[in-house]
């Protein structure tokens, strides 16, 4: 009897170890509450922190504040000053400047370019001569800032030009010469019809 009761002693201690020893899984996956957590990502540790602005990269071709392509403002010490735009004119019409050889019958001149002035824009003689035939019906007309403008024939166009090519500064009657440049029309043929004086202060 004592035999009987020592075997039957060990069997029971053996199964309750095996008891033990099956459980010990099932009890690591309840305490650990399913699936154990993933390790973190490289791409979780370099988020940007709560509340934070992603960095967003400039898309190209896009200039940077400031460079090349930003207008100037109004006033830069680069900026030209005084009058500097003239008046667009019609066609067939231009500013020219008057030069010797010019006859009742012919005008010699040299076209202008324009440049910033004082109290307007200013017209300044550039290239080689050239000419024009007076029209038959030319006009002249003599513009003062002593008087009002005076309608004058070809001959006494040419003459106050050709005193003024002489003295720039002749100032003799109410019509002083000038700075030199004139208006002209010309027609489809190419001749002069009508020439005005520019009055300068």
């Amino acid at each position: 009897m004592p035999i009987f009761r020592r075997m039957l002693g060990a069997g029971l201690v053996a199964t309750a170890a095996l008891g033990l020893t099956a459980c010990g899984p099932d009890n690591a996956s309840d305490q650990a509450g399913g699936a154990p957590a993933a390790a973190p990502t490289a791409a979780a540790s370099t988020a940007a922190p709560s509340g934070a602005a992603p960095s967003t990269p400039a898309p190209s071709g896009t200039a940077p504040a400031g460079g090349k392509s930003a207008k100037p403002s109004a006033g830069a010490s680069d900026e030209p000053e005084g009058f500097c735009d003239a008046v667009p004119l019609p066609a067939g019409q231009k500013w020219i400047y008057p030069a010797k050889g010019t006859t009742t019958t012919t005008l010699v001149y040299k076209d202008t370019k324009t440049a910033c002035g004082v109290n307007d824009v200013a017209f300044e003689p550039v290239g080689a001569d050239k000419t024009a035939a007076f029209a038959p019906t030319a006009k002249g007309h003599l513009n003062s800032v002593l008087a009002k403008s005076k309608d004058v024939n070809v001959a006494d166009l040419v003459k106050h030009i050709s005193e003024c090519l002489a003295d720039p500064t002749n100032i003799k009657g109410s019509y002083p010469c000038s700075a030199g440049d004139y208006k002209v029309v010309i027609d489809s043929v190419g001749k002069v019809v009508e020439m005005t004086e520019r009055a300068h202060p």
